[in-house]
């Protein structure tokens, strides 16, 4: 071979089975795709692969079983129909996205936009170990924020104006934690803050529109899903921003970078250095920047 396994597998032409077959991994943002670029892939599986292509767990696409010396013309056919090549190894890997409140009845953040954002901010960004970013539009959490080394999941804060509400009870129905407490009779509400999960199915139930919702962000850190499991933590409040969250992101990979060892997690840094320092990092970061506006 040219080019030996390490360089290739850099290049996500990842080794099989099969001797001088290789596995590419091609690059998405959110498991979105074009139909274009989507007929393209069809065609480099036929001629260069077996006709047929691999959906992995993370929204990526790959083409198996292409030969060794055909790798230099797949690649010069990637870059023609402009589709690219995805991150392996120890870089920010592939962002994963549900399809959020534009298609989604459920969602309260704008998923595949964000997933955009991100996959040209971090994907590829060398880190000690792979870096997973997994965002979630809501509570839902089909894409299992807990799970990514930094998951994001969708929140809403919902405010009550008692001048519109005709308090018919369905808000109260609809909560999950019984936040909200509705006396039809006596025409009052009771909402306790503290027991609210921000799932925003107050705000989207109503109505009057008596309940008025603002979309924000939860974050997650340290989370692992393989050999070793475990689920990530919030470490900070809600976030309202994107300014905040892209702050909170940068200020994550500059810890891990600047703590984490060769082939290590992120939640297995911590694990090691203390969970309290990146969440002090953060609220260095974070209260920095509201000072600042």
């Amino acid at each position: 071979m040219g080019q030996n396994y390490t360089e290739l597998k850099n290049e996500c032409f990842m080794k099989q089975v099969d001797k001088d077959r290789f596995s590419l991994r091609i690059r998405l943002a959110g498991g979105n795709i074009t139909t274009q670029d989507l007929r393209k892939v069809y065609e480099l599986a036929e001629k260069f692969g077996q006709g047929y292509i691999h959906l992995t767990s993370r929204q990526c696409i790959e083409i198996p079983f292409i030969k060794y010396e055909d790798i230099d013309l797949v690649k010069s056919e990637l870059v023609q129909a402009g589709l690219r090549q995805g991150a392996c190894g120890a870089k920010v890997r592939t962002i994963t996205a549900c399809q959020g409140q534009s298609i989604c009845l459920s969602g309260l953040i704008e998923t595949s936009e964000l997933a955009a954002e991100l996959d040209a901010l971090y994907y590829g960004r060398l880190v000690p170990h792979k870096f997973k970013i997994g965002i979630t539009g809501c509570r839902n959490n089909c894409l299992k924020a807990e799970e990514n080394d930094l998951g994001v999941k969708g929140a809403m804060e919902p405010a009550w104006g008692e001048e519109d509400c005709n308090f018919c009870g369905l808000c109260e129905r609809k909560c999950l934690t019984k936040a909200i407490k509705v006396n039809k009779l006596k025409q009052t509400l009771e909402y306790n803050k503290q027991n609210c999960l921000r799932c925003g199915k107050c705000v989207k139930t109503c109505p009057q529109k008596a309940w008025q919702g603002k979309s924000g962000f939860i974050v997650y850190f340290g989370g692992l899903f393989g050999n070793n499991i475990q689920i990530g933590r919030q470490l900070i409040p809600v976030l309202f921003t994107k300014e905040e969250l892209h702050a909170v992101i940068e200020s994550t990979i500059a810890f891990y970078n600047m703590n984490g060892n060769k082939g290590e997690r992120l939640g297995h840094c911590l694990n090691r250095v203390g969970w309290k320092g990146l969440e002090q990092e953060l609220e260095t970061w974070l209260a920095m920047m509201r000072n600042a506006s």
